[in-house]
């Protein structure tokens, strides 16, 4: 009779580090020594392709390792040559926090004249925290198109037993309650990270979460009216926790399809973002609807509404 083995882990197919200015050097150097075929990336000090393996370095400061060969590149060649110390399989040991069952919240849209901010909140634990990882979740701001956005929520939204809320109001309900929490962006988020968070502790109750530092007061945990004991924990780059990750990408798909819509209404093409290309488009849509409507359009806060006749 044929015995069970157990089933080998599924290998790594993506990887991404915080490295320094000198590793990334370092790397750069060591890749084009030993003859990996370098390559143009946007916004990227390198890029290298290798044996089913391709290497991005990135201006930020973050590496991308993505392909079959992944993990042989990371334990090879990264981890004893440039970063001196083994991290790959050690999550679990350096943050266990990451697979207790907790929430995680995370807004999107706050920096972008066109759309309301759109937040969301995942539940979600272990098992479902390793199949992300294995699967390439990771913080929104690092992905760079909309189809990869969506592609990774369809992967949240499909792992069993996971809980998602999301809140967000439309552009003329969200510049009403802009004034009247007193012109504070931080009071609304609050506010919006409560409704979603409390949406989602009534279909799974959890002992915390965690929450991206957007404010110097825990002002979200004022806003919760039930779960009193829950643990709200706030700290910057919360986004490298995959759970406040997963909400980034949820809160993100969120935002994107609140522009789509509005690109139906108005027929005109709306950019992300607060720059030259959105004033433009604010100013067509000033031109054919009339400036007392941009209040369906834009955020009315922004100095860029002045600019537009």
């Amino acid at each position: 009779m044929k015995k069970n083995t157990p089933e080998e882990p599924k290998k790594k197919t993506l990887y991404t580090l915080k490295i320094t200015a000198e590793q990334m050097q370092q790397l750069k150097e060591y890749l084009d020594y030993h003859l990996w075929e370098y390559y143009e990336v946007e916004h990227a000090v390198f890029g290298f392709k290798g044996d089913k393996v391709n290497v991005v370095g990135y201006k930020s400061g973050k590496l991308v390792v993505q392909g079959k060969k992944t993990e042989d590149f990371v334990i090879n060649i990264l981890e004893p040559e440039i970063t001196k110390e083994p991290l790959l399989g050690y999550d679990e040991v350096y943050n266990p926090e990451w697979f207790e069952l907790h929430a995680g919240l995370d807004e999107s849209g706050k920096g972008d004249f066109f759309g309301p901010v759109t937040v969301a909140t995942v539940i979600a634990d272990g098992d479902m925290v390793r199949s992300w990882m294995d699967q390439g979740i990771r913080d929104s701001k690092s992905v760079t198109s909309d189809k990869a956005v969506f592609a990774l929520e369809k992967i949240i939204k499909n792992t069993k037993g996971v809980v998602i809320e999301t809140a967000f109001a439309n552009m003329v309900k969200y510049n009403e309650l802009y004034v009247k929490f007193g012109s504070n962006l931080n009071k609304l988020l609050g506010w919006l990270h409560a409704r979603a968070l409390e949406a989602a502790l009534d279909k799974r109750e959890v002992p915390w979460g965690m929450l991206d530092q957007f404010s110097k007061q825990p002002i979200t945990q004022g806003f919760i009216k039930k779960y009193k004991n829950f643990d709200l924990k706030m700290q910057t780059k919360a986004e490298a926790d995959p759970v406040v990750a997963a909400a980034s990408i949820v809160a993100r798909a969120t935002y994107v399809r609140q522009l789509q819509k509005l690109e139906e209404i108005s027929g005109i093409e709306i950019p992300k973002g607060a720059g030259h290309q959105a004033e433009a488009a604010a100013q067509k849509i000033a031109n054919k609807f009339g400036r007392n409507r941009m209040n369906e359009f834009v955020k009315t806060h922004f100095k860029t509404l002045q600019k537009i006749n």
